[in-house]
């Protein structure tokens, strides 16, 4: 189903919402303690992302505010510089989340967005549906599961988001989710949509090795992660990317 983008704005801000999803986002869909009151709130988890489980009219979904990482967040905090309403993070997101489901690729479904302006620095979150049965490619891997098998099928979801042009800002194990019919990447915080090229794709694989060698895939040897994980994921890889 294609996406139907609505936009409701009002003095603080605008929310962007899929009418083909919900025909119908308040302001307090994106207040935690709002679905709280009504019993709705599911999960709650604190740290750099902000993420609520929320039961809405439009089914189970991810509420997730945006925060700043590294030195900058103790500036900063949750505030970004205002330079428009399409080069919001959220909208920006959101858009991109759409194009993937136009592609058939295995993402996250957008249901709504806003951001709220204060003078030069706004605050944004987002909605997404929530994926059901899923654990991420971290916790696979701490619990014993990653294995040659798993790690080629990563390497085939890399390649076909690689092959469609999306660059993922920040691909590490927590941004790859296993379910059990298939796997997907969220958190498209900062990716676009761009020509393919070796050299960002890459680097992509790159920052995903660094990840999976930090939590520990590497614990038995550098070669053994080699062998057993990292040539199955690009012998699957360059298979998919040039199919």
């Amino acid at each position: 189903m294609a996406m139907q983008e609505r936009i409701r704005e009002d003095a603080a801000g605008a929310i962007l919402f899929d009418a083909a999803v919900s025909p119908q986002v308040d302001v307090d869909w994106f207040d935690p303690e709002a679905w709280q009151a009504r019993g709705a709130l599911r999960q709650q988890s604190g740290g750099r992302g902000g993420v609520s489980i929320i039961d809405t009219p439009a089914g189970e979904c991810v509420l997730r505010h945006y925060r700043r990482g590294g030195m900058v967040a103790k500036l900063m905090g949750d505030r970004y510089l205002w330079r428009g309403a399409d080069h919001t993070r959220c909208f920006a997101e959101f858009r991109l989340l759409g194009r993937i489901a136009e592609l058939d690729l295995p993402g996250p479904q957008a249901v709504a967005c806003r951001y709220r302006r204060e003078g030069w620095f706004y605050t944004a979150d987002l909605i997404t549906r929530r994926i059901a049965q899923v654990r991420t490619l971290a916790e696979c891997l701490a619990s014993g599961l990653l294995d040659g098998e798993m790690a080629e099928l990563v390497g085939a979801l890399v390649a076909r988001f690689h092959r469609a042009g999306i660059w993922h800002a920040d691909l590490n194990a927590h941004n790859v989710l296993v379910a059990p019919e298939q796997l997907y990447l969220i958190d498209f915080d900062r990716g676009r949509q761009r020509e393919p090229a070796e050299s960002w794709q890459q680097d992509n694989l790159r920052r995903l090795r660094r990840s999976l060698v930090k939590l520990g895939a590497a614990a038995q040897g550098e070669a053994a992660f080699e062998e057993q994980l990292w040539k199955p994921l690009l012998y699957r890889y360059e298979r998919t990317v040039r199919a």
